[in-house]
């Protein structure tokens, strides 16, 4: 399985279909919500979203290599190889 990363608002509905798509299908993920890490952290988490072509918007995901910008549910499952 690969690795997925997710960058989030504590209080974006978006966000929160995003957490609920991965749990929903079990698939093991890291969260960071941007809004309630240090000033430092989300220096570090913007690098790492520009590093995969992130354009600021959340939720940002990456599974593996790949950076998907917002909630896309088609995407996630494709990138993964399973059903949406």
């Amino acid at each position: 399985m690969k690795h997925v990363t997710l960058y989030a608002l504590s209080t974006c509905p978006w966000c929160m279909k995003a957490k609920r798509f991965f749990t929903k299908k079990k698939i093991p993920f890291e969260c960071l919500d941007y809004d309630l890490v240090s000033d430092k952290e989300q220096e570090r988490i913007m690098e790492v979203v520009n590093q995969h072509g992130g354009t600021g918007e959340f939720p940002f995901v990456i599974i593996g290599k790949d950076g998907i910008n917002g909630y896309d549910p088609d995407e996630y499952a494709k990138l993964l190889g399973i059903d949406k």
